[in-house]
């Protein structure tokens, strides 16, 4: 393998040596193999390496040290600690500078012309030299690093050496990670962290020598007018006397659209002028992605850009693009690619990423304390995403640094001057729940806003500091908030301490907001570790993480029900995640969501809250098809007060529409009720309804008598008529009357009781208080993000029903925990069964650091008896709790009948150390943070 790899990198060399010694292109590339040196503890730093040719290691550019297995190699082992559960591992690690060095020619056709050296993507500062001689140093992790080499490169053969240092350069553009133990984990701004990509040294994306004529223009920008009818565009060309230029502009797909002559204006050595909007140049959006290059010719050059026509703003305090109301369906970018730890500069793989979050319904990427590379930008203005761009920037100490500010300020002029052209770049933000100077934040805001108008502009992406996490700040022209002085606007928070309801929405903390609006960070349910992923790590990082909880698994017994952990820990996440979506579609107020996150972050304790996993795949938890149902440009809604209902209630639903799509006229809405054998039990229409772009509420209204004598589970659908458009719902019924006792069964909250009753070979049903029992506090939402990164947190991550137990024959339910089990959840303890030789009827699904076998309901025999025991409160009020009084009466029917004949025997005292001795603390959603 190794011999092979040597003679790709020889023809490699060779192809580059040619290209390099005979072109007589505009461009010389630069990839292919270099000799590279470490030098960590800065000996290098005396320049000498950069005099002579030295022999190091060979690798091939564009690429990385932990690409060619360059650095410390790691001694890590699987282990339940916080060092392996942080993030994935890296095989091999290096932090400082390396030397990168080849001999180039520079053509003879190059005399006279300027030359510049261009490296697309470094982390984070670049040293280059010719010949020994220092040419300059570049600091950027938003861009491409360049050097005018023009005075030291004449025709003929020189030694280009380049120093690359990854070390932390600025560290106040980090907050402080302290939980972590390893310090080299402890950044985690996405610009420079290992905890999604890593702090990789090397050269990724373009590397070339480009030559041009001197005093070429350059820097084309194009800026569409806000009243949609004008086009400005200026560009740079020094000592230019010229006083007029050509302008040719063409679509995408060759058709020219304005081809003249134009009389430009000159400040200093920037050119611009202003020309009407072409008749046939068309608007760009997610829905028409028109894209057109513009060439302007002067007399010493040319030089092209490419763009999309469309403005960004708010109008009266709706997001709009081109005038018209959108809606983001957003989800963070935060550069997880876990094969190379480093992100794509290939329009390929960022078009297929784009693709799959396009399938799942999703119309925008925030880049979460990153700026992505131009191939990133590249393919959303093809495919009509929105993006969301940040400064490299998490920090708890804003301002505390001068050198910090001055850097960020320079990188936010740079992904203006890079990026600004794509119409895909619509909203930019400092970075990360900033928390500090906020003046000083205010102050940059300022200065960028009459630079560039293109995008809309906000000082940070939320924060915890107040007020400023509770209102916009001053410059804001967009609040990205998790909640505002008036309440949440997502549902952390709500789900667990309000039973389950669908008249909902975010109006009472959002209606006051005076701009665009979009809910920080949804979600972040976690889904349990899917073990069948390990084998898919073939690159750079190693899953220490999940080969650690598999190991536990595998001690613990429990591996072969990983799988099984993973589908209805998602199923629940899912659920979840659609009510918060549903629920912010449904605010007038709001202009988007941005997820945390359709995909796993593999970072931060291993934050596996992805209905995807970290390579955008599925998991078998939720097709594409499914969740675009309740996450598209057109999602029919309904309200309604509750997800269980009692014979003799009335099911209300008012139905509406959020469409972000197209106006249109004359529609019909189709709505239908099913039982679980697909039987249509009631269904309806609405005829003649005009869709707006919007919210289209109280389009009309399902109404259906709940009789029945049995629990069932229905569906309600509805669907707007010969279109893709769909939504279903689910409720559930119980019949009034059901049995809660039997002559044959001893139902107690008491241990003496129960005892004495096993003792005579009776059957118990055993439900005591479960505030008394040791154990979980019972929850209904899975854990918050990690239960590494929020240890303070009941941890458990769902239900896991047994759904072909007999038990269940008079109890609908999946195997998954849904919204009929809200009241039994919370009204329970999950004890921990490590030790008890018992069967669980109702298990409940540990987190993935301390894996107990843990359990609601379970059955044994004990001594001459046959015990069903009960951590969910199946005793109290329960005309009020038609749920529980159900669960009862099916359990008591299992116990009366035949099929009761527990596998497993304990012994009582198993049993009472189950027992709760003292008092348990409390829990509250503000916890997580602490």
């Amino acid at each position: 393998m190794k011999g092979l790899r040597l003679i790709i990198i020889f023809f490699i060399t060779l192809i580059t040596t040619y290209s390099c010694s005979n072109s007589d292109d505009a461009q010389i590339s630069l990839t292919g193999s270099w000799e590279v040196k470490l030098d960590s503890t800065n000996i290098g730093a005396n320049e000498n390496w950069a005099k002579n040719k030295f022999k190091g290691s060979e690798i091939t550019l564009p690429g990385t040290l932990d690409d060619a297995e360059i650095g410390t190699e790691s001694t890590l082992e699987p282990a339940m600690n916080n060092y392996v559960l942080s993030n994935l591992t890296r095989k091999f690690q290096y932090i400082g500078k390396a030397w990168y060095q080849k001999e180039i020619e520079i053509p003879s056709s190059w005399k006279n012309k300027s030359i510049a050296l261009n490296l697309e993507r470094i982390i984070w500062e670049s040293s280059v030299y010719i010949d020994g001689e220092l040419v300059g140093t570049a600091n950027s992790l938003v861009g491409n690093h360049k050097y005018n080499l023009t005075t030291l490169l004449k025709p003929g053969k020189h030694l280009l050496t380049i120093c690359v240092d990854n070390s932390n350069k600025f560290p106040f553009i980090n907050v402080a990670g302290d939980r972590y133990p390893d310090k080299v984990n402890q950044d985690m701004a996405h610009g420079y962290t290992n905890h999604t990509q890593i702090k990789w040294n090397g050269i990724l994306g373009d590397m070339a020598l480009e030559a041009s004529a001197k005093n070429t223009p350059e820097n084309l920008q194009i800026y569409p007018d806000s009243t949609l009818n004008k086009l400005k565009i200026s560009f740079d060309q020094e000592n230019s006397t010229e006083t007029e230029v050509n302008c040719i502009i063409t679509s995408a797909e060759g058709e020219e659209v304005f081809n003249e002559k134009v009389n430009i204006k000159k400040e200093n050595n920037t050119n611009s002028f202003e020309i009407n909007k072409p008749e046939n140049l068309q608007l760009w959006d997610e829905f028409h992605p028109n894209l057109y290059d513009v060439d302007i010719t002067t007399k010493t050059g040319k030089t092209s850009a490419r763009f999309g026509y469309k403005f960004v703003g708010n109008k009266n305090g709706d997001l709009v693009l081109n005038n018209k109301r959108i809606f983001l369906r957003g989800n963070l970018e935060c550069v997880i690619f876990p094969l190379t730890g480093y992100p794509p500069t290939k329009k390929e793989d960022w078009a297929k990423l784009i693709k799959q979050a396009k399938a799942y319904g999703l119309n925008h990427l925030r880049f979460h304390s990153w700026c992505p590379p131009k191939a990133a930008f590249e393919a959303a203005d093809e495919a009509g995403f929105y993006y969301q761009v940040e400064l490299p920037h998490w920090s708890l100490k804003v301002g505390e640094d001068a050198k910090t500010t001055a850097f960020l300020r320079k990188e936010a002029q740079k992904m203006l001057k890079d990026y600004g052209n794509h119409p895909s770049f619509i909203f930019m933000a400092l970075g990360n729940e900033l928390q500090g100077d906020i003046s000083l934040l205010n102050d940059m805001v300022a200065e960028l806003k009459p630079k560039d108008n293109r995008h809309l502009y906000a000082t940070t992406a939320f924060s915890f500091q107040q007020p400023t996490g509770a209102r916009p700040e001053k410059e804001d022209e967009f609040f990205i908030a998790q909640w505002t002085k008036k309440g949440w606007i997502r549902g952390q928070g709500i789900f667990n301490n309000k039973s389950p309801h669908f008249n909902a929405d975010y109006t009472s903390g959002s209606a006051h907001i005076e701009i665009p609006l979009v809910s920080h960070e949804i979600g972040q349910y976690s889904v349990y570790p899917d073990m069948s992923e390990i084998d898919k790590y073939t690159g750079v990082l190693k899953p220490l993480n999940f080969m650690a909880v598999k190991n536990e698994l595998e001690e613990k017994n429990l591996i072969d029900l990983a799988p099984d952990f993973t589908y209805n820990s998602g199923k629940l996440a899912a659920l979840l995640y659609k009510e918060e979506i549903e629920r912010a579609l449904k605010t007038p107020s709001f202009d988007g969501f941005q997820l945390l996150q359709l995909q796993d972050f593999p970072g931060q304790g291993t934050a596996l809250v992805g209905l995807l996993n970290a390579f955008w795949e599925s998991k078998g938890v939720i097709s594409a098809e499914e969740f675009s149902q309740f996450n598209s440009e057109l999602v029919p809604l309904i309200r309604f007060e509750k997800a269980v209902y009692k014979s003799g209630e009335n099911f209300k639903a008012s139905i509406e529409i959020a469409n972000f799509f197209e106006e249109k006229t004359n529609q019909i809405i189709d709505w239908e009720i099913k039982n679980t054998k697909n039987e249509v039990v009631k269904n309806g229409n609405l005829t003649s309804v005009n869709l707006s772009i919007g919210n289209n509420t109280g389009l009309g209204e399902i109404n259906f008598p709940i009789a029945t004598n049995t629990a069932e589970k229905l569906t309600i659908t509805v669907s707007l008529k010969d279109s893709k458009y769909k939504n279903s719902w689910n409720i559930w019924v119980y019949p009034n009357e059901v049995s809660t006792t039997n002559n044959d069964v001893l139902v107690t909250s008491s241990f003496k009781t129960a005892n004495e009753a096993l003792k005579q070979g009776k059957k118990v049903l055993l439900n005591p208080n479960f505030n008394s029992l040791k154990g979980i506090q019972g929850r209904f939402v899975p854990v918050f993000w990690s239960p590494v990164h929020f240890p303070n947190q009941p941890a458990t991550m769902g239900l896991m029903v047994d759904t072909k137990h007999n038990a269940f024959n008079s109890f609908p339910t999946d195997s998954h925990t849904d919204w009929q089990w809200w009241n039994l959840c919370i009204n329970s303890k999950s004890v921990i069964i490590d030790s008890l030789e018992v069967a669980p009827i109702v298990r409940v699904i540990d987190n993935f650091v301390t894996n107990h076998h843990l359990a609601n309901v379970f059955e044994t025999n004990v001594g001459e008896g046959k015990l069903i025991f009960s951590a969910i409160d199946l005793t109290t009020k329960l005309d009020e709790r038609p749920v529980a009084k159900q669960l009862r009466h099916s359990l008591l029917n299992y116990m009366t009948s035949e099929n009761f004949n527990p596998e497993k025997t304990s012994s009582f005292k198993d049993l009472e150390d189950l027992k709760l001795e003292g008092k348990q603390d409390g829990f509250s959603t503000t916890d997580i943070y602490k």
